[in-house]
């Protein structure tokens, strides 16, 4: 469990927040459910400005609805790692299993680098990965 405030750390360093997006599709925004939310945001935003000297583009708004990516985008950083992805794929076939499974949600962020290895160790038996996929995974993580 992370609080919001950390979550908005780890947003910020995982992109360009002085980037103009090209578009709606893919503009910078976080999203607030509550107004101690926004104002955290808000704070936020406005310590990295003036850290960094510089306008952020990213957008502060309520939230309203979730719409999840189109397949292609799923499990980003999985799918570049063909032996790791295709044990994923031979489990669950179908795009709707692969994206829901918690263990492809692991993989995913340990791949992306957010993940210790002493974290990987704790839970790699749970993961459902072949000894092969485990041994590649620790690889990736650094161990």
């Amino acid at each position: 469990m992370v609080t919001y405030e950390e979550l908005l750390g780890i947003f910020w360093k995982s992109h360009d927040p002085i980037m103009m997006e090209p578009s709606k599709q893919y503009r910078s925004v976080i999203f607030y459910h509550r107004d101690d939310q926004m104002m955290t945001a808000r704070r936020v935003k406005a310590q990295l400005e003036a850290r960094i000297k510089a306008k952020i583009f990213t957008e502060i708004v309520p939230f309203s609805e979730f719409y999840q990516a189109e397949d292609y985008h799923q499990k980003y950083y999985l799918r570049s790692i063909r032996e790791i992805a295709g044990e994923y794929l031979a489990i669950y076939p179908g795009i709707e299993g692969f994206v829901a499974s918690t263990a492809t949600a692991r993989v995913n962020g340990y791949i992306g680098r957010y993940g210790t290895g002493k974290q990987l160790d704790e839970e790699i038996g749970s993961l459902g990965l072949s000894a092969e996929g485990q041994k590649k995974l620790r690889s990736i993580v650094g161990q």
